[in-house]
This record gives C-alpha cells, sequence and structure tokens, in this order.
C-alpha cells in the first residue's frame, strides 16, 4: 500500500514517511465513517513516559496533507510538554476535519470515541480548537480515554483557566528576565484571539494592571474585553505591528512566519498558542530582533498539569507557579549558551525522554 496522502485541492503528493523525517511520529491513525461526516486523524508521537495524550481539535483545514502536517506537529509539542513537565504521559493529537455542515454534532464525536476506543488507550483524547466539554461527554459514552468531561471518563472540566494562569506565570518571568520588572502594572500587552484561554488570560494580566489590546474575528469576544477590562481592539494581522512589551498569541498556530515578523514591535512574545512558528528558524529571526520568545509547549501546559493532577487543586496551582522558575531558568540558559529558548527546551524534554528510553530497557 502506498504511504502517500494527495492534497484534494493542489493535487501534490506526500509521502507520510518523508514527512516523519521533518515531522517525527510514531504512528499515525485514520478513521473514515462516511454515516457521521467522520473524517480523523490521531498522530501518536511517543509512549515512552506513558499513554500519549492530546486535545482533539475540528477545524477547517485547506487539505488532508494540511491535516496530518498539524496532528504530528501538535502530538511531538505533547510529548516535549508532558516530558519537561515530568508527567507519566506521552504525546498525541487528534485533528477531525470540520465538515462545511456539520448534520449531526453527537454523531460525529460518538464515532470519533470509538476510533479513540480502538486504539485501547495508548491515546487519551481532550478539547481543542473547534471541540467542547459537550462533545468530551459524547466521546465519553464510547470510550474511558478521554478527559475534559463533565462527570466520565478523566472528568476535568475545562483547562482554559489554567492554560492561562500558566501563560500569565510565564508573562512575569519573561518580563522578569528581558524587562527586569517583577509588576505587569502600566505594561502594553497584545493578546492575539480572546476565546477562552485569551479571555482568561486578559483577567490576569488586567487585574495586574496591565493595559490590554487584542484581535479576534468574534466581535463578541473583543467587545466582552472592552467592556470590562477597557482593551484596546484591532482588526485581524494589525495586532502584529502593535507597539507593545508583550505579544500573546492565544489562538492557532504558525503565527511567527515570514509575514508576521517583520511587523513585530514587542520585546517578548509569550502566548497559549500551539506550534507558533511556522519553522524552526523563526528563532533565529526573533533572536536578531531581539525578542525574548517563551517555547509554547512549555508556557501553554497548564492545562495537561490540570488533567495530570485532578482532585488535587493545591499540586495543580505549586506546578502553575512553577513554570515561572522553569521558564526563568530556560531563558537564562539560552543566553548564557547563546542558543534558542526553544533549543534549550527542546534540549531537557529531550534528555527526560532518553531517560526513559534507557530505563524501559532494563
Amino acid at each position: 500500500m502506498a504511504s502517500y496522502i494527495e492534497s484534494r485541492e493542489s493535487g501534490v503528493s506526500t509521502d507520510l514517511f518523508d514527512m516523519a523525517e521533518q515531522y517525527p511520529f510514531s504512528d499515525v491513525h485514520f478513521w473514515r465513517d462516511p454515516e457521521t461526516q467522520l473524517q480523523a486523524i490521531i498522530a501518536i508521537h511517543s509512549t515512552k513516559l506513558g499513554p500519549a495524550i492530546g486535545g482533539c481539535r475540528m477545524i477547517d483545514y485547506p487539505s488532508t496533507q494540511a491535516a496530518v502536517k498539524d496532528a504530528c506537529c501538535l502530538a511531538a509539542g505533547m510529548s516535549y510538554k508532558t516530558a519537561i513537565n515530568r508527567l507519566p504521559f506521552g504525546g498525541g493529537k487528534a485533528v477531525i476535519l470540520k465538515p462545511k455542515h456539520v448534520t449531526d454534532r453527537r454523531a460525529l464525536f460518538a464515532s470519533f470515541g470509538r476510533f479513540v476506543e480502538s486504539l485501547n488507550g495508548r491515546y487519551i483524547t481532550a478539547m481543542d480548537s473547534g471541540t467542547s466539554i459537550a462533545d468530551m461527554d459524547v466521546i465519553a459514552s464510547q470510550t474511558n480515554h478521554v478527559m475534559c468531561t463533565t462527570t466520565a471518563g478523566l472528568a476535568s472540566g475545562d483547562p482554559s483557566p489554567h492554560t492561562a494562569k500558566g501563560v500569565y506565570y510565564g508573562i512575569k518571568a519573561a518580563v522578569k528576565f528581558k524587562l527586569q520588572q517583577e509588576s505587569l502594572s502600566g505594561l502594553h500587552i497584545a493578546i492575539q484571539g480572546v476565546g477562552n484561554v485569551g479571555y482568561a488570560l486578559a483577567k490576569l494580566l488586567h487585574n495586574d494592571g496591565a493595559k490590554l489590546t487584542v484581535a479576534d474575528p468574534n466581535p463578541l469576544a473583543t467587545q466582552r474585553l472592552i467592556n470590562e477590562f477597557g482593551a484596546e481592539v484591532v482588526a485581524g494581522d494589525d495586532i502584529y505591528g502593535i507597539n507593545c512589551d508583550v505579544f500573546s498569541p492565544c489562538a492557532l498556530g504558525q503565527v511567527i512566519n515570514a509575514h508576521s515578523i517583520v511587523q513585530f514591535n514587542t520585546s517578548i512574545i509569550a502566548g497559549s498558542a500551539n506550534n507558533q512558528l511556522q519553522t524552526p528558524d523563526m528563532t533565529d529571526a526573533l533572536a536578531a530582533r531581539g525578542i525574548l520568545y517563551a517555547p509554547d509547549y512549555v508556557i501553554n501546559s497548564g492545562g495537561v498539569l490540570q488533567i495530570s493532577y485532578l482532585n488535587k487543586p493545591d499540586v495543580v496551582q505549586h506546578k502553575l507557579a512553577a513554570l515561572y522558575d522553569t521558564l526563568l531558568a530556560i531563558f537564562t540558559q539560552a543566553e548564557q549558551q547563546n542558543r534558542s529558548t526553544v533549543n534549550i527546551a527542546n534540549g531537557l524534554a529531550e534528555k527526560i525522554l532518553a531517560g526513559a528510553n534507557d530505563e524501559s530497557q532494563h
């Protein structure tokens, strides 16, 4: 059987094994259920530390190739996230190619639940972009390998507030390192995306006295920020050029790219979005502009910390606060070794994963 996939739009074929060289994964699973409109992909990057965990996102993808790439990149990020936090999980990710018109959402997610169950516990799913707690509850009717539900499976509810709290501590660490300030009062912070995480983060920053500029395609979301926090709102890509102290990407990935990088007018980039860098060499371009970058899978790990320490709220809060020290150490090592913050973070995660591999051989 051929190992390539073809983009329906471009007709360009991509070999999965070639893709694995650039976006490493252990295995990739496909599930198609025409009766429920489900077209889904689960990528597993590593199970060295435990079963792979990672959210399920349902968004518009231009092609199957783009969906596979997204799943593989996000799965790798989850492996590094769980490793650097020393959690007993591996990394995986699920993506659903969003139908143009969903005829029966419950049926679609029930089918996805059967997909998860077919992997016999190697992958545990959770809420992500385009999915909800209600969707997780439907999945839980078919499998126990699900988090972010209300009562079934590994019930943890909405992880967004905890993700936001971790980003808040990460921003404080970046401000301490880059700007030599303990307080966020008076700082100008631009937030791209004010959904569940972005809103919760904005509230924390506002309470600390930060000035906020935000962008989001949802006018109701931005109006809420105006009403509650006195935020300034800008349209779309205008957020990149805002003269600010911190740019916080809290929407989808690859926002640090050839188009945006020349527009940034900030000292720090620190936000919750996954896969913020379009290509790894973007770290060099950021460094050349004197911009401190907080590695995404470190700063946005609050949600997985909450999930990992269910019914232990004090432990979760301690682990969230510890992200401050983790990021401060990464920033310091990067400066001392003249390496990128991503390079340092990757090295720390890979060392932990390598140690797990060594232990598994004994």
